[in-house]
């Protein structure tokens, strides 16, 4: 059954957002479809969206915001601004998908309020009950351990020397290289995995995403761009090491990534580029960097992570920030148009809807979008799960430690999920 809806509702994390407190009955939305969860900005709280009022176009993204809010999936590919990609763009990982949801509901600690029809079906009646009532315990989740890389070692580190004599030649300065990770998983419950690692990482920009065939269950720590009356924000994350269980070896883990130059120099160059994204819609002299470099603690992994403000000319609508930022400054490399060209001649799978976002516009206009790594996508037709990891390839990068990056990227998933069965 199809219900035609779109919900927020409110759950409660810890400060450290490590574990979820609260558990929200995330079966309850299995039969939905197209659905949207995540995150409603810096707030505990969730937006949901569900059934298709309409599905928008291009050309109408820069109108006001109807009474329901607007869902967003863009694929890495979205904006073709650079070179038409070498794969087909509905490959298998999702493609751009905006839409009108039929109602948009807002539930937070102190209130519910509709921002749609003020009458609710009894049906949605029953979906919003069941969604904050008692969680059965979520279902096994069966993967396999191994997962198929598309890219062997070998092959990657014949690649990434390869992007390295393009960094000596000056063609870039970064560049972003992603491999993927697959595995046969059929019957898969793609909101049950949501849910179970959602409670082992407590992502700050989780969301899960459904249409059709089509599943994203995305454990993101990464902000790409929030648009809020005009303000914008972009926070760009390059540096990761693992945790550890050892209090002193964990310690010495941040302080590693505080202190590491090659770590500093990839953000700190990703930090410029998203500047100079900004800088292109901004009020002149608005841009800003309040946060520059500062190592924040994952549930599985530390990671640097800086931010970008600047205010939007008041002539500008949001989605001309998008434009002018997207895809994010981390996922792709300096310069944006010359690193995107050899990310779509030299990486051997399509990345698709990963380093892509997810996200929401509200009535009000504020958006707010992730960016789209540390994701398990499923077809469920096919019964096929991917997993995408990558890193920032600079002068200083040595490719067997980049391979042990995206390593350790695809174990934060792969081991939370292990230790959440």
């Amino acid at each position: 059954m199809r219900i035609p809806w779109a919900i927020v509702i409110y759950e409660h994390v810890s400060a450290d957002r490590l574990f979820v407190e609260r558990t929200i009955n995330w079966a309850a939305l299995k039969a939905l479809d197209p659905l949207m969860v995540c995150r409603h900005g810096d707030q505990d709280a969730w937006v949901v969206g569900a059934g298709l009022s309409r599905q928008l176009a291009a050309s109408e993204l820069d109108a006001p915001v109807g009474p329901t809010g607007r869902m967003v999936a863009l694929d890495y590919h979205w904006p073709l601004a650079v070179d038409p990609p070498p794969h087909p763009v509905d490959h298998g990982h999702g493609s751009t998908t905006i839409w009108e949801p039929r109602n948009l509901f807002l539930v937070d600690k102190a209130q519910a309020r509709s921002a749609g029809h003020a009458d609710l079906d009894p049906d949605v009646r029953d979906v919003l009950n069941a969604l904050t009532g008692p969680a059965p315990e979520p279902a096994p989740i069966r993967l396999p351990e191994a997962w198929t890389p598309r890219t062997s070692p070998d092959r990657y580190l014949q690649q990434v020397r390869a992007i390295l004599e393009r960094i000596q030649r000056g063609d870039i300065y970064e560049l972003n290289y992603c491999v993927e990770r697959w595995c046969n998983a059929p019957g898969l419950d793609p909101l049950a995995l949501f849910a179970r690692l959602l409670q082992r990482t407590g992502a700050a920009h989780a969301a899960y995403f459904r249409r059709g065939y089509f599943h994203a269950v995305c454990m993101s720590p990464e902000r790409f761009l929030r648009v809020e009356a005009g303000r914008m924000r972009t926070q760009p994350i390059k540096g990761t090491r693992p945790r550890h269980g050892d209090p002193a070896a964990d310690d010495r883990m941040r302080a590693e990534l505080a202190a590491d130059a090659k770590d500093r120099a990839e953000n700190i160059m990703a930090v410029d580029v998203a500047r100079n994204d900004l800088g292109r819609v901004a009020v002149p002299g608005s841009v800003t960097v309040p946060e520059l470099c500062t190592v924040r603690t994952f549930p599985n992994v530390h990671q640097l992570v800086s931010t970008v403000e600047a205010q939007l000319r008041p002539e500008l609508t949001p989605w001309d920030a998008v434009r002018a930022a997207f895809p994010m400054a981390s996922m792709t490399g300096a310069p944006k148009p010359s690193a995107m060209r050899i990310i779509h001649a030299m990486e051997d799978a399509p990345r698709g809807l990963y380093s892509g976002a997810l996200g929401f516009q509200l009535p009000d206009g504020t958006l707010d979008l992730n960016v789209v790594i540390r994701t398990i996508t499923y077809d469920a037709r096919s019964g096929r799960a991917s997993l995408f990891t990558g890193g920032a390839i600079t002068a200083q990068s040595d490719p067997e430690a980049e391979w042990a990056e995206c390593e350790v990227k695809a174990r934060s998933i792969l081991d939370a999920l292990n230790d959440a069965r």
